[in-house]
């Protein structure tokens, strides 16, 4: 059973843990087109719609357990398939495209941060005050989510993103066995999240995301739902 904080992270980290993963697969794809690949726009996969790129595991049951365990909360789309093959330039295109959901993630977690001081600074309402609160404790998970989504997905672990740019700096042989590791990807994660290493992997997202917020902080006020995680407010 959740306690009551942990369903108050869930149910304000929700909506933007979805569209956030969301953004991330649909960065791949538009990436993908420009690079001169348009089979996710062939697919259908280059939209908002939530359904379209849901994914049972790793949009669901696993942001679920890592919250059930005070874990990280950490979620995953349907990967948006992508032909290497008609990029313009394959090591080019293939480095862009992995790196275009990670930096869709810190773009996002940026315009959070200026929401959050935004929603600081308007005077309250009394009768839009819950409102408000929520709306800017959403957008400070928001900072969070989209950070550690980024840090994440930067694993250099096959198929994650960040082993996309990995396997150019390693020379030829060691890079084609690298590669093969990504059959077994979600075995070497689930291991992975079984040991003190992730937490290590995680730190930096976590404290760039107590400095965003921080910042915040010094611009405009922060409720105390915002700041909360970092012992502030």
């Amino acid at each position: 059973m959740l306690d009551s904080l942990s369903a108050q992270i869930f149910l304000l980290s929700l909506p933007v843990l979805a569209f956030s993963i969301v953004a991330h697969e649909v960065a791949h794809g538009y990436a993908a087109l420009k690079q001169g690949d348009d089979t996710a726009l062939m697919l259908g996969r280059l939209t908002f719609n939530p359904h379209t790129h849901i994914d049972p595991f790793m949009t669901i049951i696993f942001p679920i357990v890592m919250l059930l365990v005070h874990g990280p909360v950490l979620a995953g789309a349907k990967p948006v398939p992508v032909n290497p093959r008609k990029y313009r330039r394959f090591r080019r295109g293939d480095i862009i495209v992995s790196l275009a959901g990670i930096a869709t993630n810190i773009v996002l977690a940026l315009v959070c941060t200026v929401l959050v001081a935004v929603l600081g600074r308007i005077p309250v309402v009394p009768s839009a005050e819950t409102t408000q609160t929520l709306l800017q404790a959403m957008m400070g998970w928001g900072v969070v989510i989209n950070l550690n989504l980024a840090m994440f997905n930067l694993l250099p672990v096959p198929p994650l993103d960040g082993s996309h740019v990995l396997k150019y700096l390693l020379p030829p042989g060691w890079a084609m066995g690298y590669q093969r590791v990504g059959f077994y990807g979600i075995f070497v994660l689930l291991l992975f999240l079984n040991t003190r290493l992730l937490i290590w992997w995680m730190t930096p997202a976590f404290i760039a995301a107590g400095a965003l917020l921080t910042g915040a902080h010094g611009v405009a006020p922060l409720f105390p739902h915002v700041l909360a995680p970092w012992g502030g407010a």
